[in-house]
């Protein structure tokens, strides 16, 4: 299993902060706030992970990350996304990283402590999304649950104004090859991008979609709240002895 952090983007949505570097660069309390997808990775047995970035501060990656050997990665590369393409269309540059093994993607602008390590080592075909249950549902993509069958997801709606239930798509996901074809077959949304969501939805068609909580702290620090709320749960955790 490999990893891809998308970390793309121009983090508008945190100007005038990303106006001098990559939104996932900025400090979560101690750390740039790539580091906490990283060690999502690495305390799963990932070690072998490919960075997709853009932008005009793209740069700044590789004087933080260097080789990775000091964060525990033992093979790291780098993808340059050309334009806002969005997330599926990042992901697609780490087709050839994959080289035909299945993947865990997560989103640079993740903050979390859960332990993924289990769903990793069991995973065998198809799609597992990690679901949150979440205050602010109409921000996220959110899942509909069969009514006769709760643990299937029948579709995901992207932030919908009256979401089906309030159980999120964080920003994690463990994928087999096939995604690389789904992409392909999903056409650009109305802003023009291509949309994971949709990726998503294509499992869905399959019924090769399955789904586990994510347990444990979770925030997305994609906005000056979110920021400052990772931050402060960050600051306040109890530190681990070296």
């Amino acid at each position: 299993m490999k990893g891809v952090i998308l970390a793309g983007g121009l983090g508008t949505r945190l100007n005038p902060l990303t106006k001098v570097t990559n939104k996932h660069l900025l400090p979560v309390y101690n750390k740039p706030m790539i580091f906490y997808p990283i060690d999502t990775l690495i305390k799963a047995g990932i070690t072998e992970i490919m960075v997709v970035t853009g932008g005009p501060h793209s740069g700044g990656f590789m004087s933080i990350l260097k080789n990775g050997h000091e964060l525990g990665i033992k093979h790291l590369e780098y993808a340059y996304q050309e334009k806002e393409g969005g997330i599926a269309d990042a992901l697609s540059l780490a087709e050839n990283f994959a080289e035909g093994d299945s993947i865990t993607v997560i989103l640079g602008d993740n903050t979390s402590d859960a332990d993924i390590s289990s769903a990793v080592a069991g995973f065998k075909e198809g799609a597992l999304i990690f679901l949150k249950e979440v205050a602010d549902p109409e921000r996220f993509g959110i899942a509909t649950f069969d009514p006769q069958d709760p643990s299937k997801i029948i579709k995901i709606t992207e932030k919908p104004q009256n979401p089906d239930s309030k159980w999120a798509v964080t920003g994690v996901y463990i994928y087999d090859k096939q995604v690389f074809d789904f992409i392909r077959e999903i056409k650009p949304s109305l802003r023009g991008e291509l949309e994971i969501t949709d990726v998503n939805n294509k499992y869905v068609e399959k019924s090769k979609l399955a789904w586990s909580e994510l347990k444990g702290y979770w925030r997305d620090a994609g906005t000056f709240d979110t920021l400052l709320e990772a931050n402060n749960y960050w600051a306040g955790k109890p530190k681990e002895r070296k």
